[in-house]
């Protein structure tokens, strides 16, 4: 029988395992149903690698120069023109021309993905093109202040929800270095105003945020919108995350905010956890066992009055004011839906920036992960109960139980989604604490050599 099967007081996050399952994911070939990922395949090394630093093994199961490789195949992807392309198939090499340009544009979400992996390696961004894609991120913002996803021909193509708002955000909070302060000059920046109009505009009745304006709030969206908040230094006076690293606003300045309506954003959010009743019925057929019988689902009362051949006991007042007490409370992304691995990450990363993670249950949420969406033997974590462990929801299951600081996790911070250290390694660079007279020039990558070029172990 799996831990899984018993009580939820075992629970256990089964470090071997999911280290197990993403050294698989970093070392050998995915499923052929990721086939249609070849162009996001920047975002499945971010979650690969970073999830390896979570669990304090990056370093410890990868030598100096694989991870050199991996930075190399990193550069490899980044554009001529400034940031990054999700996957080095798009790539034209020495055949790009005109008319084929607009095969290979670089790509938002992929540039953010890239800027984190390469911090995560241990790489200092010395070889980013740093001029050239802050260049290119205001190319990318839409008239009503939202960011599309690529610039083609022109034109801005893609979505223009919360997504690509929160990885503009983080791409100019990178590179901006220390309080904006090493800001190339002569770059003009995004139209910050404008993107925190954008992101209220989508507040919806409810008070979650939604991919436009008048949509269904979503929790994935509601994170996106208040960590581009925090990223540029815009959520209600007093929630300042990052505290000294955002941008400071210059004093007797009245800033336009986020987040008017606070307080009933926390509502929404704390809302979305919920209790969750099915037996995990991936790993074990064994029942499911409660903490005793003052602690029962409400299925598992329900079943065991359904099979009995006793008369039904009357039902007490004292029953009725007083509801069993739930053992597994997972989270949703929108009203009436189930909960979800990810989403654990969704709501509990934007109630943790919040600083309201509290008024939620952790303990909760903790046993539906352990218990229910984690693949004991596969390692990794799945949607829900049943499905099969894939990169985003195995990634967001440990940031989610880093959160609560999970015995085996590094810290997490919860606005960049990755570790804590690794933000921290950023700071300490020279060029970004404006330590250094100028960023170094950033040409010294040729992206048609990258794969021979050899990188100190950081």
């Amino acid at each position: 029988m799996s831990a899984s099967a018993t009580s939820p007081l075992s629970s256990k996050l089964h470090i071997d395992r999911h280290i197990t399952y993403w050294l698989r994911c970093l070392k050998t070939y995915l499923p052929s149903h990721y086939s249609s990922n070849d162009n996001n395949r920047l975002s499945l090394a971010f979650f690969t690698v970073s999830a390896l630093d979570l669990l304090q093994n990056l370093h410890e199961r990868t030598v100096a120069q694989e991870r050199a490789d991996y930075i190399a195949w990193i550069y490899h992807c980044q554009h001529a023109n400034g940031g990054f392309r999700g996957s080095p198939a798009t790539y034209l090499g020495n055949r790009t021309d005109n008319r084929n340009e607009k095969w290979d544009p670089p790509n938002l979400p992929a540039t953010y993905f890239a800027l984190l992996s390469l911090l995560i390696l241990g790489d200092s961004l010395q070889g980013v093109r740093r001029r050239e894609t802050l260049e290119w991120l205001p190319t990318l913002q839409r008239e009503q202040g939202g960011f599309g996803e690529e610039v083609i021909e022109g034109r801005i193509e893609g979505g223009s929800d919360m997504r690509f708002c929160y990885c503009a955000a983080g791409v100019r909070w990178i590179l901006r270095g220390k309080e904006g302060k090493t800001m190339p000059g002569g770059v003009r920046d995004i139209d910050v105003d404008a993107l925190v109009q954008f992101i209220n505009s989508c507040e919806s009745y409810d008070h979650g945020f939604a991919d436009e304006p008048y949509h269904e709030a979503h929790g994935g969206l509601t994170y996106c919108a208040i960590a581009a908040l925090a990223l540029i230094d815009r959520l209600p006076e007093g929630i300042r995350p990052h505290k000294a690293s955002v941008e400071q606003n210059r004093p007797g300045t009245k800033e336009l905010r986020g987040l008017p309506e606070l307080e009933k954003t926390v509502q929404w959010l704390v809302a979305r956890q919920l209790q969750y009743d099915a037996p995990k019925d991936d790993d074990s057929d064994s029942p499911l066992e409660s903490e005793g019988p003052s602690a029962p689902t409400f299925e598992v009362l329900r079943q065991s009055v359904s099979h009995s051949h006793q008369p039904t006991p009357p039902i007490t007042a004292q029953q009725v004011l007083t509801p069993p007490k739930p053992i597994y409370a997972g989270f949703n992304g929108r009203m009436n839906k189930t909960a979800d691995t990810c989403y654990s990450w969704w709501v509990g990363g934007s109630l943790t920036i919040l600083d309201r993670y509290h008024l939620s249950s952790p303990l909760l949420n903790r046993r539906f992960l352990l218990n229910i969406t984690q693949k004991d033997l596969l390692g990794g974590f799945g949607k829900m109960a049943g499905a099969p462990p894939d990169p985003l929801h195995a990634y967001f299951g440990l940031t989610s139980l880093a959160i609560s600081k999970e015995e085996g996790l590094r810290s997490i911070d919860p606005v960049l989604c990755v570790s804590v250290q690794t933000r921290e390694f950023l700071e300490s660079l020279a060029w970004w604490t404006g330590e250094e007279d100028e960023h170094p020039k950033i040409h010294a990558i040729d992206v048609q050599k990258s794969n021979q070029i050899s990188y100190s172990d950081a």
